[in-house]
């Protein structure tokens, strides 16, 4: 081999390797800290970046993206003395590659231990139920803190959340028994209400029923009052229309008499003292018909005048001749009026009886009256 060759295959080889010890190729999203003779010289960016071969070399790299690190359960005392172990999960970010490097050992380690330190104070001044209820003021206060004390890092804390709360199991079954004893009871309270609330729609309804019920009846009543009102008020214009006189009255009072005792309501009835009047005017409907089948010799008219004026000085019949025709019509009228009016008594007296209606003791009946 030729000796010229040797010494320029050494230099080529010394230039190559200086070449590649002085150019650096950063990818994006990466930061190298450069020292120079041990000391910090300055910070690649991404790109084609030179440097000093021999003299420079890369201490550090950095990814300055989002990161996400999970910590292990670390166990944490509430202020009621439970003892709970608690995961959590921070994002942060490399804001300052140098200070990254240089003013912390382990980063990602003190961050942890400052986790753990942050979440003792602050649930150490909460309950159980408030650990568990106050996820959001805790993370609130664990990123409040991190990022303060993180900051001289070159890091930010931009958020840091409570993956897990894990009470112990005496704890989880004494909350589940709570938690059934709520549902039940909120069941109950539930079902009661239901039940209320039924009760108050089933009276309103009664309520309802029982008025719609009582102005029906009370509608009724007033139009079958306006009814027989107008009813009588027809047949009163109809009496008057057609002057109908004391004997026609007389004898409808008679036709009425037996109806007196029907209803089943009544426990005694009375003859109304009107009878023996209305008996009169029968009679003498009676007399007037007779009379007028012929013409009443003179000694008749004395013997009826004397007999009209009797019965105004006696209470009862009249008396009369057994020779007057007249007379004798009379009485047999007033013989049937007042037998057709114990006819009526009598079954009135026996429809009550059979009904069941009994006398009043120390007190005489209408009919032996």
């Amino acid at each position: 081999m030729d000796p010229v060759v040797i010494p320029i295959l050494v230099a080529a080889i010394v230039v190559v390797f200086l070449v590649a010890a002085t150019v650096r190729i950063v990818p994006q999203a990466r930061r190298y800290n450069i020292e120079r003779f041990g000391r910090y010289r300055r910070t690649l960016q991404p790109g084609l970046n030179f440097v000093l071969p021999v003299a420079d070399r890369v201490n550090t790299k950095l990814d300055v993206r989002e990161q996400v690190y999970s910590s292990d359960p670390k166990p944490v005392i509430t202020e009621d003395n439970l003892v709970v172990n608690i995961d959590t999960v921070l994002y942060y970010q490399i804001t300052d590659p140098r200070a990254a490097a240089y003013e912390v050992a382990d980063y990602l380690h003190a961050i942890d231990q400052l986790t753990v330190t942050t979440l003792r104070n602050v649930i150490g001044s909460m309950d159980l139920e408030g650990t568990l209820t106050s996820r959001e003021e805790i993370n609130a206060r664990l990123r409040a803190v991190l990022d303060e004390a993180t900051g001289k890092w070159g890091i930010r804390v931009n958020r840091v959340e409570i993956k897990a709360i894990d009470p112990p199991n005496t704890i989880k079954e004494a909350m589940e028994k709570q938690m059934r004893a709520e549902r039940d009871k909120r069941a109950a309270i539930l079902h009661a209400e239901g039940e209320r609330q039924a009760k108050i729609l089933t009276a309103e309804g009664t309520k309802q029923k029982d008025i719609l019920e009582a102005q029906g009846t009370q509608q009724a009543m007033i139009l079958r009052a306006d009814g027989e009102s107008k009813a009588v008020e027809l047949v009163f214009q109809a009496v008057h229309r057609n002057n109908a006189d004391a004997k026609v009255l007389a004898y409808k009072y008679l036709e009425t008499l037996p109806h007196l005792a029907q209803s089943d309501n009544n426990t005694f009835w009375v003859i109304p003292g009107e009878l023996t009047e209305a008996i009169r005017t029968v009679t003498g409907a009676f007399g007037d018909r007779s009379a007028g089948t012929g013409p009443r010799p003179a000694a008749q008219r004395e013997d009826a005048t004397d007999a009209d004026a009797s019965d105004k000085d006696h209470v009862g019949a009249p008396e009369v001749e057994a020779n007057s025709t007249l007379a004798l019509d009379a009485v047999a009228a007033a013989d049937e009026a007042a037998k057709q009016a114990a006819v009526a008594v009598s079954d009135a007296k026996a429809e009550a009886e059979a009904a069941g209606e009994t006398r009043l003791p120390g007190r005489p009946s209408a009919s032996d009256t």
